[in-house]
Parts: C-alpha cells; structure tokens; sequence
C-alpha cells in the first residue's frame, strides 16, 4: 500500500510538473506561411539543389501545411542572379542562393559563399554559429532589407574542367573561363578572360566552345551537368572554394513580421539543410571520381608551384578588396582570426591526411 502511494504521488507530481512545461513552453507557430522561393541551383542537383527541397518538406510535414515554401527552379519566377533585388524589393517573400553571386552589390557577400584557401566546411558552420559570422551577414544584409540564414553547405569544389591540361601559369593566360566569387579575381589576376554563366547555360558554352574551361561544384554535380561529355580534364584541389554555403534569404520586414514560432522552425530546418546538405555531398563523391576513367575523364591536380601563386595572388587580391570596402574588411578579419584560433586544434586533434 505504502508502495502505491508514492507511485501515485511521484506520478501526480511528474504530472503537474509536464503541464507547467507545457505551458511555459512557446507554443508553435499558428500562423499559415506560404512563400514564393526562386532558387539559384536546380533542384535536380545533389546536395547543391535538393537540399532546399528536403527544408521545404520538412517544414510543410512538421508543420502540418502550415509552414510551406514554394520552391520555383532557376529563371522561372526570377533569374537566378536576380534573386537578391527580388528579395529586397519584396517581390518574393525570399530566396534560396550563393550568395556570392551579390558581390557586384555587396563586396562582403562573397566571403558568406566561398573564400579561396578559406575555411574547410566545419570550420565555417563553426565560425558562422560560434564564431560571430551570422552576426556578421546579418548586419551586412540588414542595409539591404534582407536577413540570410545559413541552410546549407557542401565541401570544395573541383579546381576545374579544361579541355588542355594545366602545367603552369602560362596555361592560365589567355584561357576562356566560367568563374565564381573571389576565385574568378583572383583567375582574372592570373591572365585569364572570365566570364560569369549560371549553372544551366555552362554545358552549351562549353560545346559551343565560347568557354575553354569551368568551375562549378562536386563532381556529382558537374558531371550531372554533363561537362565531361566536351572536356576531359578535370583538375583538383578546390583551392578558390574549400567550401561553398547556400542561404536562405528573407525579405526583412517579413522575418521580423513573422510569430517566434515560425523563426524558430525555419531557423531549425535550416539548421538541419546545413548538415544533410553537407552529408550527401560528401557521401557521393567517392564512387563518381572512381568512375571517372570509365567515362574517359582524367582526373589530375594542380602542380604545387602553381597553387602557391595562386594562394599568393589571392592574398593580393583579399587585401585590395580589404581596402576598397570596410564591411569586406571586418568580415574577411574576422575569419582570418578565427581560422588562426582554430589551427591550433585543427593542427593537433586531427590525424595528417597524407598518414
């Protein structure tokens, strides 16, 4: 009997102590959220396209249709380096992009997406949610009505695909290439001609040979994309993109007009974009560089001399951009001095990859 007893109070106890959770609890979001999402990347890319359709099906599932973002695939609704004055100008609620494709507006943006001999993937997530970055793009943003949530990541990128192979600087000059982000800079200091293209008008630049070379992304991708069907060389490290983020940007006044439950949620299912986008990059490489001889590619890296002067003209490069614009500045010290700090744990924790 005693025995009973205090189970029953132990129970009414617990009881009385999950209702006050309950109600202290924030409650989740009632609101219906229905945004329009022009997106950057095909959705039929692995890792840097689908991962905003898994945040969008997670939010619509979680939610139960409450929370639900409408994606719409490149140039359908916006032009895919369109998407940050569709944004801003509150013609979409937001957009799913590289925002490194804004720094013709906003010089500090490219070092958000992609910094040459920059942080690696993990060290970048740590820097952007330990390190002050999201602090960081937040303020940048904020002068353009946009707030940018990380909400996904994948690893480096190749170094290229070139019909010729690539022995020296010499075989820079004068090479007609599809660039990105700072690394395009940096190539253009090199002597080559750059062009900026989206992802979906790469191939047929390639076949139709107004382009003698590309950068992109992974190798699932590119070869999705099909640039090993006109050239044959595909070269490594990514040296211009050791790792490449994607954000969800939202037009300002409606993130702040929003209840804190959907933040919250869609804060959470960005979150959760950064590690599986991360995840399945990483996860499908292997196999396709493996195959990469059967489909006639050769796959080689950059001579060692060659990425040094790349690595020294992209210092150049950094610190003149440095000096032009103050919030690049802030920013790029900002992750020079984390990454500093972090190559003391980096250095020691870590097995050497070559072991």
């Amino acid at each position: 009997m005693m025995v009973s007893k205090v189970s029953k109070a132990a129970l009414s106890i617990a009881g009385l102590g999950l209702t006050l959770t309950l109600a202290s609890a924030p409650v989740l979001a009632e609101e219906k959220v229905r945004w329009k999402v022009p997106v950057a990347f095909s959705t039929s890319l692995p890792a840097l396209g689908d991962t905003i359709t898994y945040v969008s099906k997670t939010l619509k599932e979680a939610t139960g249709g409450k929370v639900h973002l409408k994606i719409f695939e490149p140039g359908k609704l916006v032009p895919p380096f369109s998407i940050l004055d569709a944004v801003k100008g509150k013609k979409v609620q937001a957009g799913y992009t590289f925002l490194g494709y804004d720094q013709g507006k906003i010089p500090a943006s490219a070092l958000f997406a992609a910094v040459p001999f920059g942080l690696e993937p993990w060290e970048y997530t740590a820097w952007w949610y330990e390190g002050g970055g999201e602090e960081l793009a937040k303020d940048v943003y904020a002068k353009h009505n946009v707030v940018p949530l990380l909400c996904s990541i994948i690893g480096p990128e190749t170094s290229g695909w070139f019909r010729n192979e690539i022995k020296s600087a010499d075989d820079i000059k004068g090479l007609k290439i599809r660039f990105a982000g700072i690394g395009g800079k940096v190539m253009q200091k090199m002597g080559a001609s750059v062009t900026m293209l989206p992802g979906g008008e790469i191939f047929q630049a390639l076949e139709k040979g107004a382009i003698d070379a590309t950068e992109f992304s992974m190798p699932a991708i590119d070869q999705k994309l099909g640039f090993n069907k006109v050239v044959k060389y595909n070269y490594f490290p990514g040296w211009h993109q050791p790792f490449t983020a994607e954000h969800l940007i939202v037009n300002k006044k409606i993130w702040d007009g929003l209840e804190d439950g959907s933040r919250a949620l869609i804060k959470m299912a960005c979150t959760a974009g950064v590690t599986r986008g991360l995840a399945r990059g990483e996860a499908l490489q292997g196999s396709v560089i493996k195959a990469s001889a059967e489909k006639g590619v050769e796959v080689k890296t950059l001579p060692k001399d060659l990425l040094t002067q790349l690595q020294a003209m992209t210092a150049d490069v950094m610190s003149a951009e440095a000096a032009k614009d103050a919030d690049f500045k802030r920013v790029y010290e900002s992750q020079k001095a984390f990454q500093a700090e972090y190559k003391n744990w980096k250095s020691l924790g870590y097995l050497p990859r070559d072991f």
